[in-house]
C-alpha cells in the first residue's frame, strides 16, 4: 500500500528529489529541517526521502480522513514543538538511529519569509550532535503541478555549550534560524529580472492590481506586461543589443515599464539622478558611456530640466511621447497576437550574470560612480530581504523614494513586482504633508523612507495617517534615535533600520521583528559573508568588507568610461570595502560606528563626526545637525557643526556629551547656524555642499559669528 501511495503522489505531483543524498547513508544521526508551506509537505518528505524518516507533524494539522489515512501509511509523530517535553521524544528517535524530519517553524507559513523558529528543534540539534540537513519543499502550481525536494549541504549546530541555559537556547535558535533563512535564499530560482517578472505575472494573475502612482491610476500585472513589451519593441529600433541606455524619468509606473522593457530587450538601463544637477548627470553619462537617453517632454517641462538636457552633448534623446506616436498597426498586431500570448518568446535571452541596471552612488562625499548590478545581484537581494522580512500580497507598500536610488529600485519596486506585494509610487519624497495623507487614504501597510524624510513625515502627520502601517523601514542614512522615539510615541510604530550600499544592490543587513535591537541595523542577510579589518586609532569596531551574491559586478568611473572595474578590497578579489566602521556583537547584531572618511584625528584621538552629530541631537533633538571636517591652513583638523538651532551653544553640547558619557572632543569646535541643511533627493545630507561652504568665502563670515557665539557659550 505504501508503494502505491508513493507511486500515485509521484504521478500526480511529478515529484523529483535533487541534491547530494550521501548524508542519508553516512550520518548516524540525521535531523532533517524543512520549510512548511502545505499539509502535503509531511507526506512528500516521508515517502520520497531515503531511510524512511520519522516525520514530526505539528499538532493541530491532522485534519480530514484522507490526510489521517495517508499519515497512517508512514512513520510519524504528532508533537507540539512549543512543549519542551517533545524534545525527549525526538532525541530518543535520533539516538535510535532513525532520521527525523522537523518543521522548525511549527506551522504552515504564509509566504517566503522564515517565521518564528521554535527553540525545541534547535535544542534537539544542539544536544543530539546530529547532522542538520536542510531540505526545501517547493510545489509549483499550474495545469499539472510539480514538486521538488531539494537537499542542501548538512551542517551542525555546536559551540553553544558555554553560558547559561537561556544563552544556549538563544544561540541554538539563532543558528537554526540562519540555516532556514540560508536555505530559503539558496532554493529561490534565480532568473533574469524580466523572466522573474513573468513568473510573478503567472503566479499572481494578469488581472491582479500591483502598482499605482501619484495620478491614482491602478495598474494590473497585465497592463504593466503590455506596457513593458511595447516599450521593448520600440526601444529595440533605436538602441543596440546590450547598450547602456540612460533613463531620465520620474517615479511613475511608466518609468518602471521602460526599465522592464529595456531589460526585456537586453539593454541595460542607467537610471539618472535628475536632481543632482547637470554636472553630475553629465559625469554619470560619461562614466556609463551612455549614448541614448529615454525621457519625457512633459516631465522635462514640469521639472524644469531643460538645462540638464543641454548638458548632455552628443546624446540621442528619445521622448516617450514620440515613441508612442510611432507604435503603428503592425506593432499593435505583434503585441496583441504574439507578445501578450507568448511573452517568453518575445524577449531576448540573457544570463543572470549580465548587467541588469546601472545605478549611481549618491555623491554625498565624492563624485558619483556608476555601479553595474547583475540580474543575479538584484534577484538575490530581493530573496535575501524576503527570507527575513514578512512581505505578502496582502500588504501595500508606499514608496516615495526616487527610482534612481538603489534602496527604491530593489526594495521599493523590484521586490513588490517579484513577490506580488502591491506598491504605491509617489513622485517625490519631499511632499511632507501629502505623503502621510496618501498612506491614510490608500491603507498602506509598509513605508520606505530615510531618517530625515521620516522625521518630516512625523512632524506633519496626523496620528491616524499611519494607523494602518505594519512596518516602517528606514535606510540610506543612520536612523536618528529621536526619530525612532517620535514614531513610537506618536504612531505606535517601531522603525526597522536597514544598512547597505548601492554596491550591494543595496541591502546588507536589516532589522526585523525577530532580530531587533535599539541602535543596531539588524543582522547580516543570509548569504552575506563579512570581515572586519581593524583601523589604527579606532578601538571600537573596524572597517567592514563584504562578499555575497548581491555584490556588484563593478564600478564605472568617469576616468575610464564604459569599463567595469570588478570589486576588490584588501581581503581579496570579489570583496567590497564598504568604508564603514562597524561592530558586531555576540548575537550577530550589527552596529554602525561611522564611515572611515567621517573620522577626524584631533589631539591625537580619532573622533567620529557621526558621534558629534549624535551629541548635537541629544542637546537639541527638535532640530537638524550635520558635522564636517575642516582642514585648516596650518595642517590641523577641526570640526564644524552646521545646525538649524540658532540657540545651540557649545555649553549645551558639552552637557550633552557628559550625559552620554563621551569625551569633550565629541563636541564640535565651531557651530554654524543655517536655516535648513542641504539634502540630496535620496534624503541624505549633502556633505559636499557643506564642505564647499567651508572652502568658500561665505564660511569665513559664518565662522567668525560662530566663534563669537562659542565664546559666549
Amino acid at each position: 500500500m505504501t508503494s502505491l501511495v508513493r507511486l500515485l503522489l509521484r504521478l500526480a505531483l511529478r515529484v523529483r528529489v535533487r541534491g547530494d543524498l550521501s548524508p542519508f547513508a553516512s550520518a548516524d544521526r540525521l535531523l532533517i529541517v524543512a520549510n512548511h508551506r502545505t499539509a502535503l509537505d509531511a507526506l512528500l518528505l516521508a515517502f520520497f526521502l531515503p531511510r524512511d524518516p520519522a516525520v514530526i507533524v505539528p499538532a493541530g494539522e491532522v485534519r480530514g480522513r484522507l490526510l489521517g489515512w495517508l499519515l497512517s501509511r508512514m512513520r510519524h509523530e504528532v508533537l507540539d514543538l512549543n512543549n519542551p517535553l517533545s524534545m525527549k521524544r525526538v532525541l530518543r528517535l535520533l539516538r535510535a538511529g532513525r532520521p527525523v524530519v522537523l518543521f522548525p517553524e511549527g506551522r504552515t507559513t504564509r509566504n517566503g519569509a522564515v517565521m518564528k523558529v521554535y527553540p525545541v528543534p534547535a535544542l534537539v540539534a544542539l544536544k543530539s550532535g546530529a547532522a542538520v540537513l536542510p531540505v526545501h519543499v517547493r510545489v509549483a502550481q499550474g495545469f499539472w503541478p510539480s514538486c521538488e525536494l531539494r537537499v542542501f549541504a548538512p551542517t551542525r549546530i555546536d559551540g553553544g555549550a558555554a553560558g547559561s541555559a537561556r544563552r544556549r537556547r538563544a544561540f541554538a535558535t539563532r543558528r537554526l534560524t540562519e540555516v532556514m533563512q540560508a536555505m530559503a535564499v539558496q532554493a529561490a530560482p534565480c532568473k533574469p529580472l524580466y523572466e522573474g517578472f513573468l513568473d510573478a505575472v503567472a503566479a499572481q494573475g494578469r488581472g491582479t492590481v500591483i502598482m499605482e502612482d501619484q495620478v491614482d491610476q491602478q495598474h494590473t500585472y497585465g497592463e504593466i506586461l503590455r506596457m513593458s513589451l511595447a516599450a521593448s519593441r520600440l526601444l529595440r529600433r533605436h538602441t543596440a543589443d546590450r547598450e547602456v541606455v540612460g533613463v531620465l524619468l520620474p517615479n511613475v509606473v511608466g518609468a518602471v515599464a521602460v526599465v522592464l522593457g529595456l531589460s526585456a530587450a537586453r539593454r541595460v538601463p542607467a537610471v539618472f539622478n535628475y536632481s543632482a544637477g547637470p554636472l553630475a548627470v553629465e559625469g554619470a553619462r560619461v562614466a556609463a558611456n551612455v549614448r541614448t537617453v529615454v525621457t519625457s517632454r512633459r516631465f522635462v517641462q514640469n521639472a524644469h530640466l531643460q538645462p540638464l538636457l543641454d548638458a548632455l552633448p552628443g546624446c540621442r534623446l528619445l521622448f516617450l511621447e514620440d515613441l508612442r506616436a510611432g507604435f503603428g498597426p503592425v506593432d499593435k498586431l505583434w503585441l496583441a497576437g504574439f507578445a501578450m500570448r507568448l511573452p517568453r518568446l518575445a524577449i531576448s535571452r540573457q544570463s543572470t550574470l549580465d548587467a541588469a541596471v546601472v545605478l549611481f552612488t549618491s555623491g554625498s562625499e565624492d563624485r558619483p560612480k556608476g555601479v553595474a548590478l547583475s540580474h543575479h545581484a538584484i534577484v538575490a537581494n530581493v530573496e535575501q530581504i524576503r527570507a527575513v522580512f514578512d512581505f505578502s500580497p496582502a500588504d501595500k507598500v508606499l514608496n516615495p523614494l526616487p527610482l534612481y536610488h538603489a534602496y527604491s529600485f530593489t526594495a521599493g519596486v523590484m521586490l513588490p513586482l517579484l513577490t506580488g506585494t502591491r506598491v504605491n509610487l509617489f513622485l517625490s519624497p519631499l511632499r511632507y504633508r501629502a505623503i502621510p495623507e496618501v498612506a491614510y487614504k490608500r491603507d498602506c501597510t509598509i513605508l520606505f523612507g530615510t531618517s530625515t524624510f521620516l522625521s518630516f513625515y512625523a512632524r506633519y502627520a496626523n496620528p491616524m495617517d499611519f494607523s494602518r502601517l505594519r512596518h516602517v523601514i528606514s535606510g540610506g542614512e543612520k536612523l536618528s534615535p529621536e526619530v525612532a522615539r517620535v514614531w513610537m510615541e506618536k504612531f505606535g510604530v517601531r522603525i526597522m533600520e536597514g544598512y547597505g550600499s548601492t554596491e550591494c544592490a543595496p541591502v546588507i543587513s536589516l532589522a526585523t521583528p525577530a532580530a531587533f535591537r535599539r541602535g543596531a541595523v539588524g543582522s547580516f542577510l543570509p548569504g552575506v559573508e563579512y570581515r572586519i579589518e581593524p583601523v589604527d586609532g579606532i578601538d571600537k569596531g573596524g572597517v567592514l568588507h563584504v562578499r555575497g551574491p548581491n555584490v556588484m559586478l563593478g564600478y564605472l568611473r568617469y576616468q575610464n568610461p564604459g569599463a567595469v572595474e570588478a570589486p576588490r578590497s584588501s581581503v581579496g578579489e570579489g570583496w567590497y570595502d564598504t568604508g564603514d566602521v562597524v561592530e558586531v556583537d555576540q548575537d550577530g547584531m550589527v552596529f554602525i560606528c561611522g564611515r572611515v572618511k567621517r573620522f577626524a584625528k584631533i589631539a591625537g584621538e580619532m573622533v567620529s563626526l557621526d558621534m558629534i552629530e549624535h551629541v548635537a541631537h541629544e542637546a537639541s533633538p527638535d532640530f537638524h545637525h550635520a558635522a564636517v571636517l575642516n582642514v585648516q591652513d596650518f595642517g590641523g583638523e577641526t570640526t564644524v557643526l552646521f545646525t538649524t538651532d540658532e540657540r545651540l551653544t557649545r555649553g549645551r553640547l558639552l552637557d550633552a556629551a557628559k550625559a552620554l558619557g563621551t569625551h569633550d572632543l565629541s563636541v564640535a569646535r565651531r557651530l554654524v547656524y543655517v536655516r535648513e541643511l542641504p539634502l540630496l533627493a535620496s534624503g541624505k545630507i549633502d556633505y559636499v555642499t557643506l564642505r564647499s561652504l567651508i572652502e568658500g568665502d561665505a564660511i569665513k563670515r559664518l565662522l567668525a559669528a560662530a566663534m563669537a557665539n562659542a565664546s559666549q557659550g
